[in-house]
């Protein structure tokens, strides 16, 4: 019995490492330029067998790390919609949780929003139509019907304060800014929400 379950644990991590070597990899090199050696070699196998053993190809394992940030991002979501009651409130915590995730996890935000997904995974959602970002964009409904947004249509809205958010952090990713996201994270938020406050 107690090998049996030191068996499920060391698969478990097996499986979990070689998802965050393949997140590293790919938000490095891209999609494209990864290989399964390469993959393989960040987590010190000696044969490829051992990622097969969890992941039939290197597509299954982008599918499975998209779908975990997704699942993760979608709870947080969640938490944070439960904590406050209006839009402007929980925008700027996801705000603050998209700053604070680019400099404690910026693989994460890299395969978010500079990876075009849709190349590799072609049979996924694209982006604005997975549960977090319906959530997102339930909160700029709520906003424009409340009157805290000024009256637009809901993804213009959308498009207006995160194009700014969504550049900020690129640009930041990409070194172009060359402080942490945070040190950027007020102004990004406070030129964001100016572009679709009612005033």
């Amino acid at each position: 019995m107690d090998k049996e379950k030191q068996k499920i644990t060391k698969k478990v991590i097996t499986q979990d490492e070689i998802l965050q070597a393949a997140l590293k990899l790919f938000a490095k090199k891209g999609y494209f330029n990864t290989s399964l050696t390469d993959i393989k070699d960040a987590v010190g196998l000696k044969t490829p067998s051992g990622i097969y053993q969890h992941f039939k190809n290197k597509q299954a394992i982008a599918d499975a790390l998209y779908a975990n940030i997704l699942d993760s991002l979608s709870i947080s979501i969640d938490d944070i919609r439960r904590r406050n009651r209006k839009s402007s409130e929980q925008l700027r915590e996801i705000v603050d949780l998209l700053f604070r995730l680019t400099d404690e996890m910026p693989e994460v935000i890299q395969f978010l929003i500079t990876l075009k997904v849709s190349e590799f995974l072609p049979e996924q959602k694209p982006l604005l139509n997975t549960p977090p970002f319906i959530k997102i964009k339930k909160i700029f409904q709520i906003g424009i019907r409340e009157g805290e947004i000024r009256s637009l249509e809901p993804l213009l809205a959308y498009n207006y304060f995160f194009g700014i958010i969504t550049h900020t952090l690129k640009m930041v990713l990409s070194g172009d800014l060359e402080k942490n996201a945070d040190d950027y994270q007020s102004q990004a938020w406070l030129t964001a929400w100016n572009a679709i406050v009612k005033k």
